[in-house]
This record gives C-alpha cells, sequence and structure tokens, in this order.
C-alpha cells in the first residue's frame, strides 16, 4: 500500500483573479495531468459557480496522488483517457446533490470529489470519472465491463470504484487508507467486492483481461 507525506510546505492562497487561476491551472500533476485537466464542471459553467479549492495545497497534494498512482498507468497501458468529472467545490457539488444532478452529498463527497476537504476521519483523498476510450469501443460492442474492474484491481491501488452504464465510465478514487471496493450501476450488479472481501482466484481474474495491452507497456521517444 503507498504512504503517504501530507500537503507540500508553503501555503498557496484560493485564486483571486484569473491570472492566479491560470497558474493553479498549469500546476503539473504528473507526467501528463495538470490541475486544469480537473477543474471543467458543466454544473459550475451553467450556474455560474466557482469551482476553485480553497484549500489549494490539499487538493494539490491529494491531485498528484490520484494522477501518479491511478490515472498514470491507464494512460501507459491504454492510451489517451478521457476525465468526465474531477474536481468539485464544496458549492458546486452541494448544489448538485440539491437539485439531483448526479452528485452526493457533500459529507459522502469529502475525500473523493472535494479533493480540499478531509473525511471524517481526517483521511485526504481525491476522485475523477474518466472514460478508457479503447475499453468504451470493446464494451460497446458487448464486452463485460467487469474485465475491466478485475484489472484495476490487480494493477492499481485504488480505495473505490464505481462504474456507470455509459461507455464504461467509473469513478477511481485515491485515498489515504484505501478500502479496495469495487460498485456498479450497471444493470443489477451493485457491489462486485466489498473492503476485505476475498476475490475470485488469481487465475479467474487473468483470464477476463489476458487480451489486454501490456501493462505500461506504451514506449515513449526518449
Amino acid at each position: 500500500m503507498t504512504s503517504d507525506s501530507g500537503p507540500a510546505k508553503g501555503k498557496k492562497r484560493k485564486p483571486a483573479s484569473v491570472r492566479g487561476l491560470e497558474e493553479l491551472g498549469r500546476e503539473r500533476l504528473s507526467r501528463h495531468f495538470f490541475m486544469r485537466d480537473f477543474l471543467y464542471s458543466e454544473i459550475g459553467n451553467f450556474h455560474g459557480i466557482q469551482n476553485i479549492p480553497d484549500d489549494v495545497n490539499l487538493a494539490l497534494h491529494v491531485g498528484r496522488r490520484l494522477a501518479s498512482d491511478l490515472l498514470e498507468p491507464l494512460v501507459e497501458t491504454f492510451g489517451p483517457i478521457a476525465v468526465r468529472s474531477a474536481y468539485r467545490s464544496p458549492a458546486v457539488n452541494g448544489f448538485g446533490a440539491a437539485q439531483g444532478l448526479g452528485c452526493a452529498s457533500n459529507e459522502a463527497n469529502r475525500a473523493a470529489h472535494i479533493w480540499d476537504q478531509r473525511d471524517a476521519e481526517g483521511r485526504c483523498g481525491a476522485c475523477a470519472s474518466v472514460v478508457i476510450p479503447w475499453f468504451a469501443d470493446q464494451y460497446e460492442r458487448g464486452r463485460d465491463w467487469q474485465d475491466l474492474a478485475w484489472w484495476l484491481y490487480d494493477h492499481l491501488d485504488f480505495h473505490a470504484v464505481t462504474f456507470f452504464p455509459k461507455r464504461a465510465a467509473f469513478n477511481l478514487t485515491w485515498r489515504e487508507a484505501p478500502e479496495r471496493s469495487i460498485s456498479s450501476w450497471i444493470g443489477s450488479v451493485r457491489t462486485v467486492i466489498r473492503p476485505g472481501e476475498l476475490p475470485p482466484s488469481e487465475a479467474d481474474r487473468f483470464n477476463r483481461y489476458r487480451t489486454f495491452p501490456p501493462f505500461r507497456g506504451i514506449v515513449y521517444p526518449a
């Protein structure tokens, strides 16, 4: 399991201008990802609600863990991925929850979509909803989404994964003290594996994704 050293020292202020928001967006979280990749919000844009973290240090810290530990392996295995929803300010998420716009409560989303607030137990975390185009094409031709679920289980140290019907999109969460759960809103399956539950055999899991590309097999120019 990964260890966590906490946010970097040196307080970064919440952006108070367009220039400040540009600087926040330029913060590099990992090889392929910048903070700007995670700030887009349809709810925020349509309803005029700022989607900007209050605790910038914490948001950058957990964003780097999410991007480095979970998203980079996806890109380096499957090629480009699409981020559908990631950071949500408490105002954006709270409005989305109150209006039935697909957001859980702020309490449930701390250390998840709300990157800059810790959960009730003091743990930090970050969540992003992503689509893997390589897999989405196969899913739309009838491939079982659980093939990808068990690949994620065997290759990534996530806290939680939740799958959705459209293009096999899934919420992928990094969090301190990960519980390793997988759930779904596809068909009748709601729970694939609960925290602490034993998975199917390694051979059965591997057989589901044996045709997947090699793990982190994409080669980049020197």
